[in-house]
């Protein structure tokens, strides 16, 4: 599938000047279920971040997030993108880039539209576009403890 989706990602030369170390049209776009498309932007593994690490964090092997680190993530949602309840052991900051989609938390809908922000903790949802338009959204996953609910924990699930 093809995607413009243009990643700058800056960094330091040999004097410490800061350079455009990436300048490109992203090339990871993946599907995890039918109407979705993700590009994963950057990762990181560990805390405190190192940034004079030159790995290219869009090229990291993960799931859908990192137990000790970082994800930043566009996805596309098309029209009737395929179901997918899950749950991630994370802090997850988003914003909806264009369109509109709507968020299920066990049964309770919350209708997002471009210019609105999330904060997703913990919770088991999915994603379901009832629109004509694909939806835009930009994650940032920053890895955290499973939630812990009258002594059950909720693990990463979906």
């Amino acid at each position: 599938m093809t995607w413009n989706l243009r990643r700058v990602v800056t960094g330091h030369d040999k004097n410490g000047r800061a350079v455009v170390s990436i300048d490109e049209f992203a090339k990871n776009a993946k599907s995890s279920r039918p109407g979705q498309t993700g590009i994963v932007v950057w990762s990181t593994d560990g805390h405190p971040i190192d940034n004079t690490d030159e790995f290219d964090g869009s090229q990291r092997q993960l799931g859908t997030s990192i137990s000790n680190g970082s994800v930043f993530r566009i996805v596309k949602y098309d029209p009737g993108v395929a179901p997918r309840n899950h749950r991630t052991d994370s802090i997850d900051y988003a914003v909806v880039m264009a369109g509109e989609i709507d968020m299920d938390l066990d049964g309770i809908v919350v209708h997002l539209k471009a210019g609105d922000v999330l904060v997703q903790r913990g919770t088991i949802h999915d994603w379901i576009n009832r629109g004509t338009e694909p939806c835009i959204i930009a994650f940032t996953l920053i890895g955290a403890a499973p939630v812990k609910v009258a002594g059950k924990t909720l693990h990463e699930t979906g």
